[in-house]
Parts: C-alpha cells; sequence; structure tokens
C-alpha cells in the first residue's frame, strides 16, 4: 500500500494529477490504475527497474501517449483532450530533458539554448543574428546560470556529456517552463557529472520555482536531489513518499523485488 504525502502538495492545486490512468500497447500492460498528485515546485524521483512504465508515465504527461483508461490533468490542463494547437500551447509550459541530450551538435550552445524560445516565435529562426536581442540576452544570461557562458559559442558536439546536458537545461529555461520532465537525465554521465547535472536542475528549480518529475535509476542521487520519491514496479506505485522519510533499503527494494519476480 502506497503513502500519499498530502503535505507535500499543500493547498495549492497540484500541477499533475492522475486518476485511475492505465495504458497498454496492444496486449501488453505499462501501467494500471495509476493515481498521482504533483504540486507546484515538487521536484519528483520517479525510480524502478527498467520497462516498469516511468517513460511511458513522462509521455502520457506531455501529451506524447493517451491513456487508455482514466484521466490526466497538467496544469490545468487534460492533454488527452487537446487538440493540435492546444497541444502544442501545453508543451509551450512544459519542458523535456532527454537522456541523450536532443541537442544539434553542429550548432553552438547559444543556439541550441535559443531554440527553447521558438515556441514564442512566429517564425523559425535561422542563426543567432536572427533571434531578438532580448531573447539573445536571455539565452546568455541562462547559459550563465548553468556554468556554461564561457561555451556559448562552441559546437555542442565538442562538449562534454555533463555539458551537453546542462545546455539542454538551459534550452528549457528558455521555454520559462512550469513543469520539466526528465528522463534518465544522467543515464549516460560518469558519476561527478551526474551529480552536477542534477544538482543544477534542483538549484534551478528552487529559484525558479518549476516542478520537476525525473525519472532516475541512480538510488542516491534521487535521495538526495528530490523531496519525493515515488517508486514503480510492474505498472503500479509502490511507494509514494517524502525524501525525508525514505530510506535508501525501501528504495533498493524496488529493485530486488523486482528481480526475484
Amino acid at each position: 500500500m502506497t503513502e500519499n504525502p498530502s503535505h507535500l502538495t499543500g493547498r495549492r492545486a497540484p500541477g499533475v494529477a492522475l486518476r485511475d490512468v492505465s495504458m497498454r500497447f496492444g496486449d501488453k500492460t505499462v501501467l494500471t490504475h495509476v493515481d498521482l498528485d504533483v504540486g507546484a515546485g515538487q521536484f519528483v524521483a520517479l525510480v524502478g527497474p527498467s520497462g516498469a512504465g516511468k517513460s511511458t508515465l513522462l509521455r502520457l504527461i506531455n501529451g506524447s501517449h493517451r491513456p487508455t483508461g482514466g484521466t490526466l490533468s497538467v496544469l490545468g490542463v487534460d492533454p488527452a483532450t487537446c487538440g493540435r494547437r492546444s497541444l502544442q500551447r501545453l508543451r509551450t509550459r512544459v519542458g523535456f530533458v532527454f537522456q541523450q541530450f536532443g541537442l544539434v551538435g553542429r550548432l553552438s550552445a547559444m543556439e541550441n539554448v535559443l531554440m527553447g524560445a521558438l515556441g514564442s516565435l512566429r517564425m523559425p529562426r535561422y542563426g543567432i543574428a536572427g533571434y531578438p536581442r532580448g531573447l539573445r540576452e536571455r539565452a546568455v544570461a541562462n547559459l550563465e546560470r548553468v556554468g556554461l557562458v564561457d561555451q556559448r559559442y562552441q559546437r555542442c558536439d565538442t562538449l562534454s556529456g555533463g555539458q551537453q546536458q546542462r545546455v539542454a537545461i538551459a534550452r528549457t529555461l528558455m521555454q520559462e517552463a512550469e513543469l520539466v520532465l526528465a528522463d534518465e537525465p544522467v543515464a549516460s554521465l560518469d558519476p561527478n557529472a551526474s551529480v552536477s547535472v542534477l544538482q543544477t536542475l534542483k538549484k534551478l528549480s528552487a529559484e525558479d520555482g518549476f516542478t520537476v518529475i525525473c525519472s532516475l535509476h541512480q538510488v542516491e542521487l534521487a535521495l538526495q536531489v528530490s523531496d519525493r520519491i515515488v517508486a514503480v514496479r510492474d505498472g503500479s506505485f509502490i511507494l509514494d513518499a517524502a525524501t525525508v522519510d525514505t530510506t535508501e533499503a525501501q528504495v533498493r527494494a524496488v529493485y530486488e523485488q523486482a528481480k526475484r519476480v
């Protein structure tokens, strides 16, 4: 039985609410009757073994998948009932940080970050000079916030993995996203880079007040950076508790029990 840490959500309406959500792909059930409330400004670590349903959950939240059962509310909008334009508007408010960065390697860090503002522009832009001066100044400021202002004109494919992921975070800052979804954002990074990237994301979330739902396999990191731990196994939530009330042994048991199934 899961614990519902309602004291974490306060009195504000949750940024994300799932009610009895299920997801199937053909004959395969990926999520089964899950409920979740994530309050504004929380940093939630989503943990669980591979194939548990974490990535599917994130893609339901940003509207890439539509549930086969139940309802969702994301920043007050149900992505499953959105038309194309409404879904585009919602996605300008929801940032997504990918495991493989999602950058254009031949472009500079600055131009990749500027691309985060394309949702607010009417026409595509080509080259840094094609963006308004105000956006260029914001891009520089956001690169400074992630510690990469000196590399702003460097091609992204020449940066380290940790630096590339921080560029991706700066790009999300350009969206002024209210919700950031991160799908195994440090899976391909070394331990030191992993800590740096997640601490940066945590710091920015606290400063700007945006919500983060981050899927992670690294138990120690999940406990270090999150406000709340949600554990998924076999498509169901088996733990949902404040991080301060969660032990490393509890989280590791999620993986150990999966091995015995």
